[in-house]
């Protein structure tokens, strides 16, 4: 691949972003042996971040435009690897159907991938059109192919990783000029029907009793059952209180984490494990450098050479604030929990695979900034 590399390519290349990226993934190692020290996820983390490492340099160092032009192929292909997972290839892991298991290829969730093709396609959509306020056909049209992956994501059911494409479609709609009326008609009809749902779900029984608690757990919390759906809230503010202001100081006979209080460690709670062992310093630390990161990454996209290039950058950049937003609400016991990874974080070859591509596509876009 060096050899391919014209050195235009290496002198262009944004190393800082780069750099950035891998800074907060071996972070994230780190939290992860300190979640779980006797397991193996820190050194299946390493080998992720190699892998993923292979995938973001195969894309920054491609045309973007080519890879857009071919989103519809890699749409398709998202859509059926979604569908094979409501299929018996489909495998069930904490009660969720998400991940597929293929000869070869391994277990992996699919609904991580498919974000890319999303955007891809998303973006050759509205990135062809001609700059003027999106018509309701326009719309209609980016809402249904937004509506093909979250479709069968629901389907899983994954509610929590069906969320995290909604930032996608807001991002395409608001810099392809949506008309104030249709963003003032869907904050009145979310007023109205977010309300009215809740409560015709409940009395119904369509909204499960466990899905109502991990509600209540936010806004009534004596109401839940503290060794129930309560639990997650409870000992994950717990442990972020615990780290205090500089952290355990690698105290592991003391940690929650260590001592299974605390599930799902080094995955759904990451933040959380990273409060409990470097304190508020390490947690501001850690949302300064992901504020920079997405701060470089932005940049791009005000200096990418065409609008799809912009409009990619810029999904990427919302779906990364809206799941760091709600990864760290989760921890902090102020957002329901839904099951969202930290970004570069939370272990899982999916999660930091998918990122790492994402971010690839991103310095591929800066790189061609001054080519037409």
């Amino acid at each position: 691949m060096v050899a391919i590399i014209e050195k235009r390519d290496l002198r262009d290349f944004d190393w800082p972003t780069a750099l950035l990226a891998l800074t907060i993934s071996a972070f994230g190692v780190w939290q992860i042996h300190n979640a779980l020290p006797t397991e193996s996820y820190w050194s299946k983390q390493i080998l992720g971040i190699g892998i993923a490492l292979v995938a973001f340099l195969v894309v920054a160092f491609n045309d973007y435009r080519r890879i857009i032009d071919a989103a519809p192929v890699f749409y398709i292909a998202g859509l059926v690897m979604l569908f094979l997972v409501l299929t018996p290839l489909g495998v069930q892991v904490n009660g969720q159907k998400a991940w597929l298991k293929l000869p070869v290829v391994g277990q992996f969730q699919p609904s991580e991938f498919v974000k890319i093709p999303t955007v891809l396609m998303l973006a050759k959509y509205f990135g062809a059109r001609k700059a003027k306020s999106l018509s309701l056909r326009e719309m209609l049209i980016g809402g249904a192919i937004f509506a093909g992956p979250v479709s069968l994501i629901i389907l899983e059911p994954d509610a929590g990783q069906a969320i995290t494409y909604f930032p996608i479609l807001a991002a395409m709609f608001f810099l392809s000029g949506i008309k104030v009326r249709y963003v003032v008609l869907a904050v009145v009809a979310a007023a109205i029907f977010i309300p009215a749902a809740w409560h015709f779900g409940v009395k119904s029984g369509a909204i499960k009793r466990y899905q109502q608690e991990r509600i209540l757990a936010i806004t009534d919390p004596d109401s839940v059952d503290p060794r129930g759906y309560g639990y997650h809230t409870i000992q994950s503010t717990i442990t972020v209180g615990k780290g205090g202001l500089t952290g355990i100081k690698g105290e592991t006979e003391t940690s929650q984490s260590v001592l299974k209080f605390l599930p799902e460690p080094h995955t759904d709670f990451i933040f959380a494990v990273t409060a409990e062992n470097t304190g508020f310093i390490g947690c501001v630390s850690l949302l300064l450098a992901y504020a920079l990161l997405l701060s470089r990454m932005i940049a791009g996209a005000r200096e990418a050479s065409d609008r799809a290039g912009m409009l990619v950058i810029m999904a990427i950049v919302c779906g990364m604030v809206f799941q760091i937003f709600m990864n760290v609400g989760m921890a902090l016991g102020v957002l329901p929990v839904i099951g969202v990874p930290l970004p570069l974080m939370s272990a899982g070859l999916s999660a930091i695979l998918s990122t790492f591509v994402a971010i690839g596509f991103v310095i591929s876009v800066k790189l061609r900034r001054f080519v037409n």
